[in-house]
């Protein structure tokens, strides 16, 4: 069977057969094009063009050179093998410093270099016929003209010894490691020796070696790659020399692991990808580079069965065309290459010439394309078009095995000049492809004789076969019928299929062929019977006729690029096919019916084992997914422990001071805010302020549990007497204990539970001694509904809940603990959302675009529809299952206990409140057999009690009640008396006003003095109790006890009569006996109510969930493997990449704007305030208390911290963070100057001293003082030619030091005749020539031997050393010499590259007098690097003269490093410069607050001064740091592009030096700085200060210090300064005075030249300075320091210190004495403010409240 197939590229959305095209420039084939829109069968009839190569015949046998047209060239040696490495040096006649010179054989491309001197070339073999000899054509050109001569070589090959592995390996290396040292690493030095190497290795066929060649050509290989990368080919001929060196390296595959192999296919794509990017119009050399392209992708296609590979080889393919097209014109003649495997077809035409006429790509042999005329709307402009055309013979898809496909492949696409794909569909007429079919197939035809045999049987191999049978009769026209059955012969009713023939048709061919699709064979395989019946008329029993019968089995199929297997859809086979060849006829070239939605990538799960069986090539997707698994698996059991521990946050806290007598319960909902620090260590008390009163205070505390951390949510229940009223503020307080006392408290809600009634207090302030308002006590009152809608409370209440709860991932670490939506359960369903979004983006990733398809542009912001439509088809696939396991867990009710478990439970729990019960009562009996109970707390009860009774009786009923105390002995009787006397007072009001209240009171009001009443009722209740378990023996009489008795009862009676009358009013509230609560009860008192049910589903729908998360995860995570492994690595890396920075971009960039967009929406729009549901809240109480009595817990009342206590605390806080912040000053100083260290000696080189010192001395041995000019002569042949062109070529003195570039003479003239001569001189002297000045220096240009100008010649050499040049042009700055500053420019030769040059310069200088009287300066400039050390040398050799004819030598030598180091300490200097940055930037941020803090204040304090010139000093360093790395690279680069011209790296160096400047200055300001830092010490801060008093007097000092140095000074020069060198200037002069006065002088010198006049001047200076003025200096100083001892006063920082020291000795234990007691907290930071309890507390505490208080009339 044949098959053929065609390659879509990955350009198009939809796979298609021939005839299209797509996006991407490159050719087609049955490979992936990127260009093409599918693989089509293609051959061709067309002839091959040959493309010829010039040549030039040799006509010697030996080594010769010859001399043509001005050029002449010397190889060494004369001869050698194919494995050594020749030198080429050419020589024009006329000079040419800017050739290139090239060197080609007859076929082959050699080599192509800047420099007439080529030391590493290695040949090819020599023709053997003619004894080896290679003839070599040399031609130098630069644009104006063009040289050529052609020598000859004696090329041999290489003896079996030296062809041995071992040999060719190290021959190899010994050769790259020679051409890296000389910097000619490139690919055309290598390519020609790895072509003879892999020649080599190629003959060789000894099994043993195998391993050994493997390795070598990987080797080979991996360095071939390496030279490419660092520098890529740059001409066409540049590309031929690796190409076939890369050709002949993998010519054996078999000896090539599977990773060279993709190695050497990536570099073909590398190598046309150079060629197609290279601006040549040489369409020759582009062509033949192209061939060996092709010639080495057939190679590695005839035997690699990889993707990858097959991927490359088709992207250097596609490639290739593109840069064949690009040196093609319109309507050319088409330009086809034919390798081995492959053939290559492109061609540029008009678009009119497409949509006119038909087209035709016919080649010999290969698959043919015939298109019909195509509509004018295909092609959207006039532009050209090109025809890319690919056939090759090797399926390069063979790693898909289901195509079965055999014989050849084609491809064919239309593209735009730039590379994109024109589409082609939709055709009104079918494109024929004629694809040959494989050479040998059988041909079984049968003759059937019609009058007596007419059956036959085929066989069909495949269900996706097309079944053609060709026959021929004997007669014409024959009619009859076929009848085709499977396994059996077919009948009349029967059959698979039947037809009539002759069918309709113009041709017999067309009328006698029968064609079967696979459709009509029904997917039947196997054996099939054909039944022939002929058609006769009435009475014709039998016909004479003979019927030939061909069965063909072809299909049609093309490379879909998505589902990467190949397909037939869209395309059948045509009638013409032949035993020979296969027509397909294409018309529908999109494979899916509707473009609305986007096909994905597709993955057979069948082929899971084969997949996985690659996990070793591919790790990378399989164990990303691992690695989230095990991950998920540890963050799950870290949010089980989260959900325990949430638990316990959920339950309400009892306050443990609420009186067990008041049942009035409030619940407060206490919100601490999200600010850094909010959280709080205090005791926190709070005191509700109503209507009706107040609250005692409460201390909100829960043992069980920490309260108040950040963004927490804590629930209390506070009880009271009786209904406060309408609630209108709060009252908090703290008392400032624990490590961080500072509290910022949020939101505050308050709920009466009886009235479900809610008050909201907007808080959101600190409370805090340093934060804020700095007030640890606070009232705030109550929001109204305006204040709860305001935008800004709105936002952030909403903010604060989505993204706490509403927003998956950020509430995995901050839900709320009420949530019942787990822990767990969110990050399992962040776990399954994560894979479900792997799963669709790599679904639809590398998705092919179409490019005909519209882009819609929203300003910065493109899109197409297919882009939509994938994130839609996404969000259809990922979200809803998503959403809907997310609402499962959010909307399921927790599981309720059973019956029986809940009977169990609040059994237990009500003897547990029994035995509490019990033994608070036995506990209360046993203290009054103790007898340490007396009257005394009964009598207290009972003052209670009558306070309570006047708060209800709303009147000024008097109450004397301060009567009764402890310290007064006070009868019982009287006291119960007296609250019977309040009763009775209350009474007759309650009398007087019923009337006219009855009617006015609501029931709100009735309802609240029923609570009252019961709250009195209760306590006579418990005064009861108290009173029987005393019994008479505690009363003074039994008397006695009978009576209190007995009024207690009275009273009791009383409230029950109240609460009667209250029944009466509301028959429907239950009796007063159910309104006593259980405390600690969940259903705490009141009305029960059946709690609400959270949740709509139904408990177990929790499974249903867990299972949706498991399936979803399992199915995710096993199909993004499975993706992952058949992408490949290369692509699984890639789409992981961007996944996860897509997945980063959202979740912390787009969902937080999403989260604050809606926030924003809610704010200004919805405006409703969400509101808690505590209904289901239980609420636990600490049992630590319940044993204790009554009283204990109602005196447990707290008083705000007084104004003193605030004051002490506010101070010792202070002082804390003055301390803390010297110490952080101290420590991130120490970082700051260890960070500048390591910047300022990190890029030093202790090294370069020792370099610039070998350098000089080598240049200035045998220098004299004084030179004439024939000395400096001498000087330049002898020691710098020698020094400078040393044993080995390129490198100065002993090699070690490489030369950069050339060596440059400069110097500078003075104008003749730039003095004048006395007058009486005239005679005697002809000219003056004054000393160099810039006012007179020459900088004319002249011919040579300075005989004139020749400023207005545009004509002469801007190169000429007679010609003055800039310091611009020169690249140079001015540079100071001993005796004056000189420009930059100057007369300038250049030495050349080698000794000969340098010296026949010199020589030439020389007799031409470059050097005269008016010669005034010398330089000598050039530039070496050692690689030793990695340092460059910038060398400035400086000769001078002053007019007086004598040169003197100078040497200025500039070290630096432009390569970063390539060791550790590389990256450590590295991370410190930008540590130290960041170091610049915290300095410049803390002055700008202390600037913007002071104002012009600032800029009067010294020290910030000194920070200020620091930050400026630091940003100056980083600006010339930045222009020094860009001067460098500059300087580098105009090297490497002029390696036979001088280099200046002058601006370079200055660039440096500033740098070394800035960065010493640095260092020594911060060093002083240190100085601020010692203030610390007692002694440190006293010297300064004295300094500072004597400042005045150090000044006046100062100043007469300098006048007479400045004298001494001025005399010593005007003395000395024409006879002795230390004082021949007036600086010169001042240094040596000075030190004279530090002991360093010479005295001599100036005793020997006058010892009188020296002694005295000198002996003078002495005494005067050092014994008179410097003594009186330092006692200025002594005196000042002795006035500070007296007056000195302490400053605050030695208390500062005295505390800091105290508490790091506290840290490591050391016991430490201060001086002083400090004023600080206790250890724990407590403010010694303990519990008051004092019976006046809530009336002070509340005194501030009364404000909140209304009057009852």
């Amino acid at each position: 069977m044949d098959s053929t197939s065609a390659a879509k590229p990955a350009s198009t959305s939809a796979a298609k057969p021939a005839g299209t095209s797509a996006a991407k420039p490159a050719g087609t084939s049955a490979a992936k094009p990127a260009s093409t829109s599918a693989a089509k069968p293609a051959g061709t009839s067309a002839a091959k063009p040959t493309v010829t190569l010039a040549s030039h015949s040799s006509t010697t046998s030996r080594a010769t050179t010859r001399i043509s047209e001005g050029l002449s060239c010397i190889i060494s040696p004369s001869a050698g093998t194919v494995l050594d490495a020749f030198s080429i040096t050419c020589t024009s006649v006329q000079p040419c410093s800017n050739c290139q010179y090239c060197f080609k054989t007859e076929e082959k491309h050699l080599l192509c270099s800047r420099n007439r001197e080529v030391r590493v070339m290695f040949l090819p073999l020599g023709d053997s016929s003619s004894e080896y000899n290679l003839p070599i054509k040399a031609t130098a050109k630069d644009g104006r003209f063009e040289v050529s001569t052609t020598l000859t070589a004696q090329v041999l090959d290489a003896s079996p010894v030296s062809s041995s592995v071992d040999n060719l390996d190290s021959a190899i290396t010994n050769a790259v490691d020679k051409i890296r040292k000389e910097g000619l690493l490139s690919g055309d030095t290598i390519g020609e020796m790895f072509n003879s190497v892999a020649k080599k290795l190629n003959s060789q066929t000894d099994e043993s070696k195998k391993e050994n060649r493997q390795e070598l050509r990987k080797k080979m290989l991996d360095l071939m790659v390496d030279t490419i990368k660092t520098s890529p080919t740059k001409t066409p001929e540049e590309t031929q020399v690796v190409a076939r060196g890369l050709t002949s390296l993998i010519k054996k595959g078999d000896e090539l692991s599977l990773s060279t192999q993709i190695d050497a296919a990536t570099l073909f794509a590398n190598l046309s990808l150079s060629l197609l990017n290279m601006s040549t119009k040489d369409k020759e050399e582009v062509v033949s580079a192209a061939s060996i392209i092709v010639e080495g992708v057939g190679k590695i296609l005839e035997y690699s069965s990889n993707k990858n590979i097959s991927d490359a080889l088709l992207d250097a393919l596609s490639i290739t065309q593109s840069a064949l097209l690009k040196t093609m014109k319109v309507n050319e003649g088409p330009t086809i290459i034919q390798k081995p495997h492959i053939t290559l077809f492109v061609k540029r035409v008009t678009r009119e010439s497409l949509t006119t006429e038909s087209m035709t790509v016919n080649l010999s042999s290969q698959p043919t394309f015939s298109l019909p005329q195509l509509p004018t709307n295909m092609f959207p402009s006039e532009e050209p078009v090109d025809v890319r055309m690919l056939g090759l013979d090797k399926n390069p898809f063979s790693w898909n095995e289901k195509g079965n496909i055999s014989g050849q492949i084609g491809g064919l696409s239309l593209t735009r000049q730039d590379g994109s794909g024109i589409p082609v569909e939709n055709l009104s007429k079918d494109i024929e492809i004629l694809l040959p079919r494989p050479a040998g197939g059988q041909v079984n035809s049968s003759l059937l004789d019609l009058g007596n045999y007419s059956t036959t049987a085929i066989d069909v191999p495949s269900a996706d076969s097309t079944l053609l049978l060709k026959m021929v009769p004997s007669v014409d026209p024959l009619p009859f019928k076929l009848f085709l059955g499977y396994m059996d012969y077919p009948t009349d009713t029967n059959y698979v299929a039947m037809t009539e023939m002759p069918l309709p048709g113009t041709t017999q061919e067309e009328k006698y062929t029968w064609l079967l699709s696979p459709t009509k064979l029904k997917g039947n395989t196997g054996l099939h019977y054909l039944v022939v019946r002929p058609i006769v008329g009435p009475g014709v029993k039998s016909i004479n006729a003979t019927l030939s019968i061909t069965p063909i089995t072809s299909s049609c199929k093309f490379w879909n690029e998505t589902l990467l297997d190949w397909k037939d859809s869209g395309c059948r086979v045509g009638f013409k096919t032949t035993h020979l060849i296969t027509q397909c006829l294409c018309k529908h070239l999109t494979f899916f019916g509707s473009s609305f939605f986007v096909t994905p990538n597709l993955v057979d799960p069948s082929r899971t084992a084969e997949l996985f069986a690659t996990f070793a090539e591919n790790p990378v997707v399989v164990c990303f997914v691992g690695a989230l698994f095990v991950t998920y698996l540890l963050v799950v059991v870290w949010a089980r422990r989260k959900d325990i521990k949430d638990t316990v946050k959920v339950k309400g806290t009892v306050l443990e001071d609420n009186d067990p007598m008041e049942n009035y319960r409030y619940l407060l909902c206490v919100c601490t805010g999200h600010r850094i620090g909010a959280s709080t260590s205090s005791q926190v008390i709070l005191t509700l302020l109503g209507a009706d009163g107040n609250s005692k205070p409460h201390h909100l505390t829960d043992p069980k549990k920490p309260v108040f951390e950040r963004g927490a949510v804590d629930l209390f229940l506070l009880t009271t007497p009786s209904s406060l009223g309408e609630l209108q503020g709060i009252r908090l307080w703290h008392n400032n204990s624990g490590s961080h006392p500072a509290w910022f408290v949020g939101n505050i809600l308050v709920q009466d539970l009886q009235t479900e009634q809610k008050w909201y207090f907007l808080c959101n302030s600190w409370l805090a001694i340093d934060m804020g308002d700095c007030c640890l006590d606070k009232l705030f009152p109550v929001s109204t509904e305006m204040d709860l809608k305001k935008f800004s409370n709105l936002f952030l209440m909403k903010t604060a809940r989505d993204f706490s709860d509403g927003h998956l991932w950020f509430s995995v670490i901050s839900r709320p603990p009420s949530s019942t939506f787990t822990c767990v359960q969110r990050v399992s369903c962040c776990f399954s959302l994560l894979l479900c979004t792997m799963l669709t983006s790599i679904m639809f990733y590398g998705i092919p675009t179409d490019p005909s398809e519209q882009v819609m542009d929203l300003g910065h912001f493109q899109f197409t529809w297919q882009q939509f439509m994938v994130g839609v088809q996404s969000s259809l696939i990922m979200f809803p299952i998503n959403i809907l396991i997310v609402s499962i867990f959010r909307n399921t009710r927790p599981r309720e206990t059973s019956c029986c478990q809940s009977q169990t439970k609040k059994t237990s729990h009500l003897q547990q409140k029994s035995s509490v019960q019990t033994v608070s009562l036995q506990a209360t009996t046993n203290t009054s057999k103790d007898g340490s109970s007396t009257l005394d707390i009964t009598i207290k009860d009972i003052a209670r009690i009558l306070q309570s009774l006047s708060k209800t009786a709303k009147c000024n009923i008097p109450s004397n009640m301060s009567e009764f105390g402890p310290e007064k002995e006070t009868d019982i009787n009287a006291v119960l008396a007296e609250v019977e006397e309040s009763l009775k007072q209350n009474t007759k009001y309650s009398n007087d006003t019923q009337t006219k209240t009855l009617s006015q009171q609501s029931a709100e009001g009735i309802q609240k003095k029923s609570n009252k009443t019961q709250h009195l009722y209760r306590q006579m209740c418990y005064l009861e109790k108290e009173l029987s378990l005393k019994g008479p023996s505690s009363f003074p009489s039994p008397q006695s006890f009978d009576n209190a008795r007995q009024q207690v009862q009275r009273i009791k009676s009383f409230f029950e009569d109240q609460l009667s009358a209250c029944s009466h009013v509301y028959q429907d509230e239950p009796k007063y006996e159910k309104f006593i609560p259980e405390h600690g009860s969940s259903s705490d008192g009141g009305q029960k109510k059946k709690p609400k049910r959270r949740g709509v589903l139904p408990w177990w729908f929790v499974f249903v969930g867990w299972l949706l998360i498991i399936g979803t995860s399992v199915v995710s995570g096993y199909f993004t493997m499975l993706y992952g492994l058949k992408f490949g690595k290369e692509r699984s890396i890639s789409w992981l990449v961007s996944m996860i920075v897509s997945f980063f971009q959202s979740l912390l960039f787009i969902q937080p704007l999403k989260v604050i967009c809606l926030a924003v929406f809610f704010a200004m729009v919805i405006k409703k305030v969400d509101e808690e549901d505590f209904e289901n809240v239980a609420f636990e109480r600490s049992e630590r208390n319940s044993g204790e009595s009554k009283n204990q817990q109602i005196s447990h009342l707290y008083e705000p911290p007084l104004p003193a206590d605030i004051e002490r605390m506010k101070r010792n806080k202070i002082m804390k963070q003055k301390a803390f912040a010297l110490l952080n000053e101290i420590l991130i100083y120490m970082g700051f100057m260890w960070m500048l260290l390591l910047v300022a000696y990190g890029q030093r080189d202790p090294n370069a001293f020792f370099m610039k010192q070998h350098i000089r001395n080598s240049f200035a041995a045998h220098v004299p003082d004084s030179m004439t000019l024939q000395d400096v002569f001498t000087w330049a042949n002898t020691t710098l030619l020698q020094n400078l062109f040393g044993e080995y070529p390129g490198f100065i003195t002993d090699g070690n030091s490489k030369l950069v570039g050339n060596a440059r003479l400069r110097h500078l003239r003075v104008k003749q005749n730039s003095c004048q001569i006395a007058r009486l001189m005239l005679p005697l002297v002809s000219g003056c020539h004054a000393p160099y000045s810039w006012e007179i220096e020459d900088k004319g240009s002249y011919e040579p031997g300075w005989n004139h100008s020749v400023e207005d010649n545009i004509s002469a050499s801007a190169s000429s050393p007679w010609m003055y040049q800039t310091e611009a042009k020169l690249r140079t700055l001015p540079i100071w010499g001993r005796l004056v500053l000189y420009r930059g420019g100057g007369f300038v030769a250049e030495l050349g590259p080698d000794f000969q040059n340098a010296s026949s310069t010199l020589d030439y200088l020389f007799h031409s007098k470059w050097l005269d009287e008016f010669t005034r300066a010398i330089f000598v400039d050039f530039t070496v690097y050692n690689a030793n050390v990695n340092l460059f040398c910038i060398v400035t050799l400086l000769m001078e003269t002053s007019a007086v004819g004598a040169f003197q030598f100078h040497s200025e030598l500039h070290t630096i490093g432009l390569y970063p180091s390539t060791g550790g300490l590389y990256f450590f200097v590295m991370a410190a410069e930008i540590i130290y940055l960041l170091f610049i930037l915290y300095y410049m941020f803390k002055q700008a607050k202390l600037l913007k803090q002071h104002r012009w204040v600032y800029f009067k304090n010294k020290w910030n001064l000194l920070e200020l010139s620091i930050i400026l000093l630091s940003w100056s360093a980083v600006a010339v740091f930045i222009q020094r790395t860009l001067l460098g690279h500059r300087d580098i680069t105009y090297y490497q592009n002029h390696k036979d011209q001088f280099a200046s790296f002058y601006e370079t160096a200055t660039a440096d030096s500033v740098l070394q400047y800035l960065v010493a200055f640095l260092v020594l300001l911060s060093t002083v700085k240190l100085w601020h830092l010692l203030r610390l010490n007692p002694k440190m801060n006293l010297i300064t200060a004295a300094l500072h008093r004597a400042w005045n007097d150090i000044s006046s000092f100062l100043l007469i210090i300098l006048i007479i140095l400045v004298a001494y000074a001025v005399a010593s020069n005007g003395i000395y300064g024409w006879k002795i060198s230390s004082y021949k200037t007036f600086i010169d002069s001042l240094l040596t005075i000075i030190s004279l006065q530090l002991g360093i002088f010479n005295y001599d010198e100036v005793l020997d030249s006058n010892p009188v006049l020296g002694g005295l001047l000198f002996g003078s200076c002495i005494v005067f300075m050092t014994f008179v003025v410097l003594n009186l200096f330092i006692s200025v100083i002594l005196v000042s320091l002795q006035m500070e001892q007296m007056h000195h006063k302490p400053s605050e920082e030695e208390e500062i210190v005295d505390l800091l020291l105290n508490k790091l000795c506290n840290l490591f234990g050391i016991r430490y004495k201060s001086k002083k007691e400090p004023m600080e907290p206790d250890a724990e930071g407590n403010s010694n403010l303990n519990l008051n309890n004092s019976k006046n507390t809530l009336t002070n505490s509340s005194a501030d409240a009364n404000i909140y208080q209304k009057s009852d009339n």
